[in-house]
């Protein structure tokens, strides 16, 4: 009779730890974390096809997005997306000569230096304004313009239009396979 209760109270321990565990999973994969695969060329060099990275899911429930930032969002073609936000709410996004102004000042973008160099005709980023790919003089309040850094192959805002920050995700710099790559991005 003993051995029936302890076995009773060892199979409810085990099965409350599972408990935990799995609700601890749970929680932190759907709001605070969670895995994604880059599935296509459009980040490259930053990202290769197949990198698997963490998106912290924290900052986007609550914050603004800054420039740059690596985001993981729902598109329109019902798949999530990684590109980089390239202009804000209120700016003024145009390229010219390979360069990126917003605002109309020249910015800078050194996680694009390397690519550009081996360009042996043309430009990385064809000349555009927002105007032209999207019929708006600024970007409104609550989106974003996004764009993939190999600007030649990507699908992006030029051609899905600006973003909603609704549908983002969350923000993503680690990479954690594979091994050889793993550490973050910029």
């Amino acid at each position: 009779m003993e051995q029936t209760k302890k076995e009773k109270n060892e199979f409810w321990e085990w099965t409350k730890a599972l408990l935990i565990a799995f609700g601890l999973a749970f929680f932190i994969r759907y709001f605070l974390f969670t895995p994604i695969v880059v599935d296509g060329e459009s980040m490259m060099p930053t990202l290769e096809n197949g990198n698997r990275m963490i998106v912290n899911k924290i900052g986007y429930e609550v914050g603004e997005p800054d420039r740059y930032d690596i985001v993981v969002f729902h598109a329109p073609e019902q798949k999530d997306y990684i590109k980089r936000i390239i202009g804000l709410p209120g700016d003024h996004v145009a390229y010219e000569d390979d360069q990126l102004y917003i605002n109309g000042k020249p910015q800078p973008e050194p996680y694009l230096e390397t690519y550009k160099s081996k360009i042996n005709e043309g430009t990385l980023t064809e000349d555009f304004t927002l105007e032209e790919r999207t019929e708006m003089s600024v970007i409104p309040d609550g989106y974003v313009f996004v764009m993939g850094d190999n600007r030649r192959y990507s699908k992006d805002s030029r051609l899905i239009g600006v973003i909603s920050m609704e549908e983002i995700i969350g923000s993503t710099s680690l990479i954690f396979w594979p091994p050889n790559e793993m550490g973050l991005v910029k």
